[in-house]
Protein backbone atom coordinates (compact mmCIF):
# COMPACT_ATOMS: atom_id res chain seq x y z
CA UNK A 1 0.00 0.00 0.00
CA UNK A 2 2.94 2.47 -0.18
CA UNK A 3 3.80 2.67 3.55
CA UNK A 4 7.58 3.26 3.60
CA UNK A 5 8.38 0.89 6.90
CA UNK A 6 11.91 1.48 8.64
CA UNK A 7 13.89 -0.29 11.41
CA UNK A 8 13.10 0.77 14.88
CA UNK A 9 9.48 2.07 13.41
CA UNK A 10 7.04 1.75 16.43
CA UNK A 11 3.69 0.59 14.11
CA UNK A 12 -0.11 0.45 15.23
CA UNK A 13 -1.91 -2.46 13.91
CA UNK A 14 -5.89 -3.18 13.81
CA UNK A 15 -6.23 -6.48 16.64
CA UNK A 16 -4.74 -5.84 19.99
CA UNK A 17 -1.89 -8.82 21.07
CA UNK A 18 -3.57 -10.55 24.04
CA UNK A 19 -1.23 -8.73 26.59
CA UNK A 20 -3.69 -5.28 25.46
CA UNK A 21 -1.57 -3.36 23.52
CA UNK A 22 -1.64 -2.79 19.60
CA UNK A 23 1.88 -1.16 19.14
CA UNK A 24 4.80 -3.03 17.82
CA UNK A 25 7.98 -2.34 16.94
CA UNK A 26 9.72 -3.77 13.37
CA UNK A 27 12.85 -5.48 13.82
CA UNK A 28 13.40 -7.08 10.34
CA UNK A 29 11.88 -5.62 6.86
CA UNK A 30 11.39 -8.05 4.14
CA UNK A 31 8.66 -10.07 2.70
CA UNK A 32 8.22 -10.69 6.23
CA UNK A 33 8.05 -8.96 9.08
CA UNK A 34 9.53 -9.43 12.37
CA UNK A 35 7.88 -7.39 15.03
CA UNK A 36 8.36 -6.83 18.84
CA UNK A 37 5.11 -6.06 20.62
CA UNK A 38 6.09 -3.06 22.41
CA UNK A 39 3.29 -4.14 25.61
CA UNK A 40 5.13 -7.68 27.00
CA UNK A 41 7.89 -8.03 24.11
CA UNK A 42 6.85 -11.23 22.64
CA UNK A 43 8.60 -11.27 18.71
CA UNK A 44 5.99 -12.82 15.60
CA UNK A 45 6.45 -12.90 11.72
CA UNK A 46 4.08 -11.75 9.45
CA UNK A 47 3.94 -11.20 6.24
CA UNK A 48 4.19 -7.71 4.35
CA UNK A 49 0.40 -8.57 2.95
CA UNK A 50 -0.98 -8.99 6.49
CA UNK A 51 1.18 -6.06 7.94
CA UNK A 52 -0.66 -3.68 4.80
CA UNK A 53 -3.56 -4.82 5.41
CA UNK A 54 -4.04 -3.94 9.47
CA UNK A 55 -1.87 -1.03 9.61
CA UNK A 56 -3.65 1.68 11.41
CA UNK A 57 -0.35 4.63 11.45
CA UNK A 58 2.88 5.20 12.82
CA UNK A 59 3.48 5.46 16.78
CA UNK A 60 7.23 6.56 16.35
CA UNK A 61 8.96 7.12 13.25
CA UNK A 62 12.33 6.83 12.75
CA UNK A 63 14.65 8.93 9.78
Amino acid sequence: MGNDYNLGDVIKLKKPHPCGTNEWEILRIGMDFRLKCVGCGHMIMISRKDVDKNFRGFIRKQS
